[in-house]
Order: structure tokens, then sequence, then C-alpha cells
């Protein structure tokens, strides 16, 4: 029997201590206050709590229990009818299996989603599922791993809507072939001239569904030239400014447009009709995602479709499949094994359709 003395839990005194700062400063850099904290003494307290291993313990009764009936949702933006239907499928799932969600926004800031997964481990969920893209220029992935790690270590369930990038259960969309084959319906539909708006180039969702439907296009000795593809915000507004850029440019010779996204493509419609140029008439329009607001545009847009709310559904289902599991794969501290972990880890693709519209009317 091991007769070591058990070391007590680390408590917000001790955090208090560490960073140098009173209990109230303490307490009101890590759960949050209407009282503002100087960024020096937040930024002292955070390390303290980090190198403490501290997390706030905002239930005792979820300390008991080990965890509460809830699942935290992390979104990149609730205004945006894409994670707006993915939530909705994991509230429906959430609330048939007797769950309660909580929701976040990081604002596709790695930076934010960093806290905000600080915060919510505090608040001891029993699930917590991270939608969005990631970037190929993370910086705080590994801070991230290792705080998901942590959380999982203590019978939370992880599951993330994205790439399956992260040693974590993931719902993957098959973006790059549904882009893929989207390029390959349009060819078919006799367009052979087309310009492309894209989010940026680090955004792995942008970047899979631009490179699928450059494929596709490829099948048939098809390019789009460099300057016919521009980079913009991931919004709707993004998809606005895209077209303009490409409208200063000139479309003469372009027949078709394809946006990385529906809300993007939504903005592009807009700026092609502010220019006096009908969509579906002067000039095709296609996006991706297929959310309910693209049926009622004019024209109605073609896309490529994606079951959202089983997106969010199948999240659910994952995250209560794999409880109790023992496995070592999620809990690993090296960073170093991400890419073997990945692989031991559950990986669901969810298959995209190509959904053709008026927006697209054929040649």
């Amino acid at each position: 029997m091991d007769n070591a003395p058990r070391k007590a839990p680390v408590t917000l005194h001790d955090v208090a201590r560490e960073a140098g700062v009173s209990l109230a400063t303490a307490s009101r850099a890590l759960n949050g206050s209407e009282r503002k904290v100087h960024e020096s003494y937040r930024t002292r307290v955070v390390a303290a709590a980090a190198r403490l291993n501290y997390t706030p313990n905002l239930s005792a009764q979820a300390v008991a229990k080990g965890g509460t009936n809830t699942v935290a949702l992390l979104v990149a933006d609730i205004a945006d009818p894409y994670f707006s239907s993915i939530a909705a499928g994991v509230i429906r799932a959430s609330e048939e299996a007797g769950l309660v969600v909580t929701m976040a926004v990081t604002e596709r800031s790695t930076a934010r989603e960093l806290e905000l997964v600080r915060a919510l481990r505090g608040q001891r969920p029993r699930v917590m599922i991270l939608a969005g893209s990631r970037s190929s220029t993370e910086s705080d992935q590994d801070a991230l791993i290792s705080e998901l790690q942590a959380f999982e270590a203590t019978g939370g369930r992880v599951v993330f809507v994205s790439q399956h990038e992260l040693p974590f259960e993931t719902v993957a969309i098959e973006n790059a072939e549904g882009a893929k084959q989207l390029a390959r319906d349009l060819v078919g539909l006799g367009y052979r001239r087309f310009a492309a708006i894209t989010g940026s180039r680090t955004l792995l969702t942008a970047r899979d569904r631009l490179n699928g439907f450059l494929e596709g296009l490829a099948e048939s000795d098809i390019e789009i030239p460099e300057e016919r593809i521009v980079a913009t915000e991931f919004t709707r507004d993004g998809g606005f400014d895209g077209a303009t850029t490409l409208l200063e440019q000139g479309l003469d010779d372009t027949e078709l447009i394809f946006a990385v996204s529906d809300v993007m493509a939504v903005g592009a419609l807009s700026a092609l009709r502010e220019a006096g140029i009908v969509p579906g008439e002067d000039i095709a329009v296609a996006g991706f995602d297929d959310i309910p607001t693209v049926r009622d545009v004019t024209p109605p847009l073609s896309t490529v479709h994606i079951p959202l709310e089983e997106v969010g559904r199948r999240a659910i289902a994952i995250a209560l499949s794999t409880e109790g599991d023992t496995t070592d794969t999620a809990k690993t501290t090296d960073t170093t094994t991400v890419n073997a972990t990945v692989n031991a880890t559950v990986n669901t693709a969810v298959k995209t359709t190509v959904v053709l519209r008026d927006s697209t009317p054929s040649r």
C-alpha cells in the first residue's frame, strides 16, 4: 500500500498566493466578473493556475458526481446558419438523452477557443463539442490538446466537428470530395470558365473545398487562373467583397463563380445584383453547405448538401457511445504522438451530395 501523504487539491488561495495577488483578484481573473482585472494581473493569475494545474470548481455537486448533465458546444459563429443548424442537431439529440446544452462562440479565434475550453472545464460538463474548421497555423494547438486531454482524463468526452487533425473523436465532413463532385457536375452542364471566392488559405475547410473543386475541374483539363481566385473573410460580407473584387477585375470571360460556403455565395449574389448583373442569367453562382436560406434566395442556389442537423446528432451519439472508454488514446500527454493517436480515435465521415438549382442553368 502506498503510504505517501495525499496531496491536497489546489485551491484558489494557492493560485492567488502563487500569483502574488489578492483572492478577490484571482477570483475575478479566473471566474469572470463585471469588474475588469488589469491585464498584467490576469496574465499572472492564469499562468499561476496553469503551473498549479488549477481548475475552477464551480459546483460542489458536480465534483461529487464527477460531472454534470450538460453538453458544452463551441461554435465559430452562431449567426452563421451552418453552425446554428449543427447546434440544432446537438440540442435535439441532447434533449433526447436528458442533457442540457450550453453554447459559446469562438469567433474563429484559437486563443479565444482555448480560453473558453479552460473556463468550461471548470463547469465540468459531461461532453464538450468543438465545431468549426481548424487552421493550419494554430499557435495554441498543443495547449488546446493538453486541456482537452485533461478534461477526458477526468471522465469527460470530447468530439470535434471538423477535420480529423487532432487525437479526439471527430465528425469529419467530406469537403474535398463534395467540391470535386460539384465541379464535375458543373462541367457536365457545359461550364468551362470559372472564378472562385474562398476563405483564408490557412482555414482547412476553405482549403479542402477549393482544392477539391480545382481537382474536379482538372479532370477535364480546366484551370482557374490565380487572379480569379479571391481569398477573403469566411462570411457573407466576405463573399460580397470577393465578388466586388472579381467585378473590378472584369468578369467578361467568366461563366461561373464558386464560393466555398453558402453564406459567401449569398454575399456574392448581392454584389452581382448591385452591379446590374443577374445571377443565374448573366453569370452562374454555386456555393457549399445547403443551408436553408439558399432555397429561398433568387435564384435558388446550387450547392453541396451537408446533413447539418445530423452532424450535430452524430457528435452527441459518438460522445455518449464512447463514455467509459478506458483506453489511453485520448489521454496521452505527449503532443508529439498526435499523428499516431489520430488514427486510433473514432473518425466518422459525413457524406455530401451535390444539389443543382436555378443559379447554375445548363449552358
